[in-house]
C-alpha cells in the first residue's frame, strides 16, 4: 500500500486490506490523512463491519403509533396552569409521555406534549379507555369543547 497524499481538506475515508499489511510510510501518511486502514483475514468481517457502518450512517426512520382518542368534555382555566382539558377517554390510552395532536372539526389545529395528566386530584401515568382526566399541553392553550385529542408517539423502525 503506497501512494497515499496528503492534502488540506478533511478526507472520510477507509482503506480495506485482504491479508496484506501496510508500509510504515502508506501507514504514516494514511495516519496523517485521517484515513482509517482497516485490515482483514475473513472477508466476512469486513462485510458484517461495513454493513454496520452503513447502517449507522444511515438516518433513522420513524413510524408513528396510535395510542388513543380524547374528547374535550369541559375546559378550566387554572391559575398558574392554564386550560386544563376536562376529557373522556374514547378509545385506546391516553399517557403522558405521549406526543397529543389537536382534532377541532376535522383539522389538525395543534401538535404538542402532554404537561399534566390527571385523574381527580392524582398525577396518573396513562388513563384508559372509559375513564375521564384532565389534560394540559405545554405550549397549546385555546382548547375549546368537542375538540378531540389523539396520543401517538414515534417509533424508531429499525434499518
Amino acid at each position: 500500500m503506497t501512494g497515499v497524499q496528503t492534502c488540506a481538506l478533511p478526507i472520510y475515508a477507509i482503506i480495506v486490506g485482504f491479508n496484506i499489511r501496510p508500509d510504515s510510510i502508506a501507514a504514516e501518511n494514511a495516519k496523517n490523512a485521517g484515513v482509517d486502514i482497516r485490515l482483514y483475514r475473513v472477508i466476512y468481517d469486513c462485510i458484517d463491519e461495513i454493513t454496520a457502518a452503513m447502517k449507522g450512517m444511515l438516518a433513522p426512520k420513524y413510524k408513528e403509533v396510535m395510542l388513543g382518542k380524547a374528547e374535550v368534555r369541559q375546559v378550566y382555566k387554572i391559575t398558574g396552569v392554564g386550560a386544563v382539558a376536562g376529557s373522556y377517554v374514547r378509545e385506546g390510552k391516553i399517557t403522558r409521555n405521549a406526543q397529543i395532536r389537536l382534532v377541532r372539526d376535522g383539522i389538525i389545529v395543534a401538535d404538542d406534549k402532554i404537561a399534566g395528566l390527571r385523574r381527580f386530584k392524582d398525577d396518573v401515568k396513562e388513563v384508559a379507555e372509559g375513564y375521564e382526566c384532565g389534560i394540559s399541553l405545554e405550549k397549546f392553550s385555546d382548547i375549546k369543547e368537542g375538540d378531540i385529542f389523539e396520543a401517538y408517539t414515534m417509533e424508531e423502525i429499525k434499518q
